[in-house]
Parts: C-alpha cells; structure tokens; sequence
C-alpha cells in the first residue's frame, strides 16, 4: 500500500501527521522542514532550545502546513505520553514518528573512566528507552487508524553508523544505538501490519550537536577526513540525511524491520585511493 500526503478520515481528505522528535535543529529539524514541503503537519519537539524550536516552526508553518511546538524531555515517559497526546488532540491523528532525539557524552580513547553509570543511564534512556516509549505512546492510535481506514503508520528511529561499527562519540553511546537497532526489529514484529518500522543509521552529519559532542578540534578533524577518505569525498548534512528518513516514512511501503547507513561510504573502511 503506497502512501500518500493526504490521507482519508472520516470520508475527509486530511494531512497526514508527523511527530519529530528533537526536531529543534540538525537532523530533526530538517525531517521537519521536509514533510512540510510534502503536505505533512507536524508536532516539533524540543527539550532545550526553544529559539531553535521556533525557527523550526516558521519554517514549517512556511510550507503552508499546520504545526505544534511541544516541549518534552524524551527520557521521559509521561512526556512522550504527552507529545502523543497534543499531537492526537490537535489533528486527530497520527501518520509517522520520527525518533530522533538523542544525547550522549563525549569519551576518549582508552579513557574508560571518561563516563559514568549515570552517563550510561542517561544515554541508554534517552537513546533506547525514549524511542520504545515514544513508540508504544503512538501505536494505539496508529493501530486504529490501521483497523478503521488501512491506513498504515510508519516510525523511523534515527539510529548510528556508531551502532554498527562500535564506534563513535563514547562506548555507551555507541552500544545505545546498537541497542536501537534491536529495538527496531523487535517492534517492527510486534507492530506489524499497522504499523512499519525501520532505522537510519548516519555516519557523520555537519550539525551543532556532533559539534558540541566532540568540540571544535575533533569535529573538524572528522569533517576533513570524510571529505578526504570517503567514497563519495564528503561530510553529510542533515539534509542529506532527512532523505533516508522521508523515504522510510513515506515510500516504503514494503519494507519493515530494515537498517539503511547513510555515511558517504565510510562504513566499506580503507580503499585504495591512488589515481582516484
């Protein structure tokens, strides 16, 4: 069943809704920005950057689509509740859930005393915990709307090239991740056939959170390589990345329980790069 940008309700043409998580900025917010541009209405969420939340939002609104601005820590559960719930009551529906919010804390080679238990707990509950509870919090409706229209719903969890290779910003980071990509084979079982799920997983993206994690010296040391080693000789951008995204929630319409890396090639390691 192919999606669309509109979707029936009640005998209605209505826009399809979308709820992005950590929509502030970066990746979210070009998710955003994007569905936007296709028809969709979207719930932007953000936790701390609200003058960022609020460029996002005239961006949206800019598209000529409806938007809410929903402020919500996704570590925790009666605020994914929420999100649901203001998103449901504002348009009555929900079409697509984009996990994308998520942290960590920067830890170097070799330190293993770099991160704390409390570090750990707090990136496993924001990076794994949130995207389940932000899940079970849209299924109900997803479901009804499966049950009463066939209309499909569709979640993307933002995942890492970190979760695949065991690399990235800090090991429990990189093992949250790893965790996500479980996760997302576990409900796309469970969630079938109302609902589909997959990941993204990004090697590198030019963002102020990869900047902030990894500060200017090694952000900018990791963005000159990917311009210089990888296949396609260049660093992502969100945009870049918001494609990956849009095609799972809107295209895709066979494919369930599915990882896609998008990182210029860098997961393929060394290649030769005489004469290239």
């Amino acid at each position: 069943m192919a999606t669309t940008n509109r979707a029936k309700s009640n005998g209605a043409k209505t826009n399809k809704v979308a709820i992005v998580t950590g929509s502030a900025t970066g990746l979210g917010a070009a998710c955003a920005v994007d569905l936007a541009g296709r028809g969709w209405n979207v719930a932007i969420n953000y936790t701390k950057s609200k003058k960022e939340a609020d460029e996002t939002y005239a961006a949206v609104r800019a598209k000529g689509v409806e938007a809410i601005l929903v402020q919500a820590d996704m570590g925790q559960d009666a605020d994914c509740r929420k999100l649901a719930a203001e998103t449901l009551k504002k348009w009555g529906r929900i079409d697509g859930l984009v996990n994308n919010a998520g942290t960590t804390k920067f830890q170097s080679q070799g330190d293993l005393d770099g991160v704390t238990p409390e570090d750990f707990d707090r990136i496993l509950r924001v990076n794994v915990t949130g995207p389940y509870m932000m899940s079970r919090a849209v299924y109900p409706t997803m479901k009804k709307q499966w049950d009463e229209h066939q209309d499909r719903g569709s979640i993307v969890n933002i995942s890492s090239i970190a979760g695949v290779m065991g690399v990235g910003t800090s090991i429990p980071y990189a093992a949250s991740k790893g965790a996500l990509n479980t996760l997302t084979l576990s409900l796309a079982r469970w969630f079938g056939p109302a609902v589909r799920v997959n990941t993204v997983c990004p090697g590198f993206i030019q963002t102020r959170w990869l900047l902030g994690a990894l500060g200017q010296e090694n952000y900018e040391k990791l963005r000159d390589a990917q311009e210089e080693t990888t296949p396609l000789r260049q660093a992502g951008t969100p945009e870049q990345m918001a494609e990956a995204v849009i095609f799972f929630l809107t295209s895709a319409s066979n494919i369930t329980g599915e990882f896609l890396i998008v990182d210029a090639g860098t997961h393929l390691g060394g290649l030769p790069m005489k004469g290239r």
